[in-house]
């Protein structure tokens, strides 16, 4: 191996379609990856599925091989990708999205972003919990090492999976590359809220302290983009209407790159009331584009944003206060804004990426 690059074998199912928190983080560590000029690796990315004209503009660095199938689910991951794995001569798998095939005879890392199946078995179906709980531990005990986001998941992983702390690297999230807004980007009193919907962001307590706010500010708006994934269902659209603020509220389940961050640029605040998260990379976006943060008041949060967000309890008054004073406060605005940025400075997708290499390489030579 000495005399070759060393062969770095990605599970590219994320960056397919319309990706969400793990396809961002293999897009941009793949994006640094690909740029940096270093030789002493390759880079095979395996997907299902054709992949866009964008993402084979990475460059020549990185190959992609289709493992065609129309749902690239446990089945493709476990059963298809092995082979694939061996007819390509890789020497070691990225696995970035909480699971690897659990019969390869390859050396892989396995990024486990949060434990949320196992410490709220309830935010899910009896099925699919299952499935997770079961393939994220035999991932994490076959893996040669674990990679997560933050301190807080590696204690949750430690906790419930069995891990030992010593197998664990931390490789965060980053903020996105020149973000920042020009300073004459104009700002509107909206509030916006990025992620997939699910029970442990706390839409409704976002809707009812944004009633709150409707009522005393009659231009603010409120705008949530994210695929509903709440168990049970939730309509946002419904909840609004029954708080009064149907006209107020917009819901739109995705959003082109293009169209989101014009979104970031002109919004005033940002909302992200999750009880449980292992990073949380919206609000990290949201500051890199100007728009400070409203978050739960987490330990999560605490560690990764800390002064750089307002921090709240899980009460609408509470919410409606913290956003009203970021729609409202040109200082206290400013203030935070200028926090969170200092912030951010500590995470680096460069760094990560660095990171994660350096654990493959280890894993490769184990």
């Amino acid at each position: 191996m000495a005399d070759r690059p060393l062969h770095i074998g990605i599970d590219g199912r994320e960056l397919l379609g319309k990706p969400t928190g793990v396809g961002r983080y293999t897009a941009e560590v793949l994006r640094v990856w690909a740029s940096d000029g270093d030789e002493r690796f390759r880079y095979t990315v395996f997907v299902p599925a054709e992949p866009s004209d964008m993402l084979r503009r990475l460059g020549p660095r990185v190959e992609w091989v289709v493992v065609a199938a129309s749902h690239a689910g446990t089945l493709w991951e476990q059963a298809r990708l092995p082979g694939a794995l061996r007819r390509a001569g890789v020497d070691v798998l990225f696995a970035p999205g909480y699971t690897a095939p659990l019969r390869t005879k390859i050396p892989f890392v396995v990024v486990i972003h949060d434990v949320s199946f196992f410490a709220h078995p309830e935010w899910f179906g009896q099925r699919e919990g299952w499935r997770r709980r079961r393939i994220t531990k035999a991932s994490a005990e076959r893996a040669a090492r674990v990679l997560t986001v933050s301190e807080f998941s590696a204690s949750e992983i430690v906790r419930y999976l069995g891990i030992t702390r010593d197998r664990i690297e931390l490789a965060p999230n980053g903020p996105p590359a020149a973000a920042v807004p020009p300073e004459h980007a104009t700002r509107v009193p909206t509030v916006l809220y990025v992620g997939s919907l699910f029970n442990r962001r706390r839409i409704p307590d976002l809707l009812r302290g944004f009633a709150i706010v409707a009522r005393d500010l009659p231009a603010a708006r409120l705008v949530m983009v994210g695929d509903n994934r709440t168990i049970p269902p939730l309509d946002p659209n419904t909840e609004a209407t029954a708080l009064g603020i149907g006209d107020r509220v917009e819901w739109r389940a995705y959003l082109p790159d293009e169209e989101l961050n014009r979104l970031y640029q002109s919004a005033r605040a940002f909302a992200f009331l999750s009880d449980y998260e292992g990073f949380a990379i919206t609000p990290i976006e949201a500051i890199a584009h100007g728009v400070p943060p409203v978050l739960l008041d987490t330990p999560v949060a605490r560690e990764i944003y800390g002064a750089g967000a307002l921090l709240v309890p899980p009460d609408p008054a509470a919410i409606a206060a913290a956003l009203e004073t970021l729609l409202t406060d040109d200082d206290a605005h400013a203030r935070l804004l200028a926090a969170g940025r200092r912030r951010i400075a500590d995470f680096s997708w460069a760094r990560t990426a660095a990171k994660v290499r350096a654990v493959l390489a280890e894993a490769a030579r184990a």
